[in-house]
């Protein structure tokens, strides 16, 4: 599944990724004036990201769907979240589900059969919400990642694995330094090159990806080092404070080997007054071709 993120994110010339993470409170105030069910918030969220991913899919590469956004609107929301992955997908995107999931044994394996499995019943196979990567939690160690990469193999699918978060207070555990020096996330991080060794794709990198923040870029250029085989999805850019020069770490010397989300920053971009008078999906076409150019001219420096 690597490579084919890869390959969409050539042909695009975009290494970025747009997280549909939709709230009722980002809608329109006209929109939500017409709301007054669950019901009627969660098909106004898939309404608006309808006109996003029409917007959007011809630029980004893929989608980031993060489900906490949904799922606070109750079984609603959770329809609405189906339906945006499925929207996704039907336009051609990369779908990365941002489910953050991480649990031992069998309870791992049915969260991985959600996302990037399937479920067999009557005979057949049905997949539950069909998506391309997920994120996964790796406190619970391998006994909670072994699902993800059966269900990777067999189904070629892909993982991002938390090793340094975005959050200011991610180094309170993640930062933690061990008796020989080394550092929790950098400990996390060989775990995940170990852990996609028998998943490496053409272009060098596995179906186990890493989390790694673009706020903190020494830490990232650390890691980058570590990982060789590792892709990296870097959220963090834009609201969150990482800039594309800072940012140009968790890259390979070819300019490869990571994609950058941002999220607000796309869909509330009607909002600013950088992309005012334009309408919900032209605003947040602009906002990411004006990611795509500021990240690809780092790269470029």
């Amino acid at each position: 599944m690597i490579d084919k993120l890869i390959e969409k994110i050539k042909e695009t010339q975009n290494p970025s990724v747009a997280g549909i993470d939709t709230s009722f409170d980002y809608l329109p105030d006209a929109v939500k004036a017409k709301c007054g069910s669950l019901h009627d918030a969660a098909q106004a969220i898939v309404d608006f990201n309808a006109e996003l991913i029409e917007n959007l899919y011809k630029i980004v590469p893929a989608v980031k769907v993060q489900v906490a956004f949904y799922e606070m609107y109750g079984v609603e929301g959770i329809t609405a979240f189906k339906k945006t992955v499925d929207m996704a997908r039907k336009k051609g995107l990369i779908v990365m589900s941002d489910v953050k999931r991480g649990d031992i044994g069998s309870t791992a394996a049915c969260y991985s059969k959600a996302y990037i499995g399937n479920v067999e019943i009557g005979g057949r196979k049905f997949v539950g919400f069909d998506s391309d990567f997920i994120t996964v939690n790796p406190y619970l160690g391998a006994d909670g990642i072994k699902p993800f990469l059966a269900d990777c193999k067999e189904n070629d699918r892909g993982i991002f694995v938390l090793v340094k978060t975005s959050n200011p207070s991610s180094g309170q555990l993640q930062d933690k330094i061990f008796r020989d020096g080394s550092t929790l996330y950098e400990t996390v991080g060989a775990l995940v090159e170990e852990w996609g060794k028998d998943l490496c794709g053409k272009y060098g990198y596995t179906d186990v990806g890493a989390v790694v923040g673009a706020t903190h870029p020494s830490q990232a250029e650390r890691l980058r080092a570590l990982m060789p085989h590792t892709f990296f999805l870097v959220p963090g850019y834009g609201a969150q404070g990482g800039t594309a020069d800072g940012l140009k770490v968790c890259f390979d010397s070819r300019g490869s080997g990571a994609i950058v989300n941002s999220s607000r920053g796309i869909i509330c971009a009607y909002k600013s007054d950088r992309y005012k008078g334009m309408s919900v999906g032209k605003a947040a076409a602009a906002a990411a071709e004006d990611m795509r150019d500021d990240i690809t001219n780092a790269l470029k420096r």
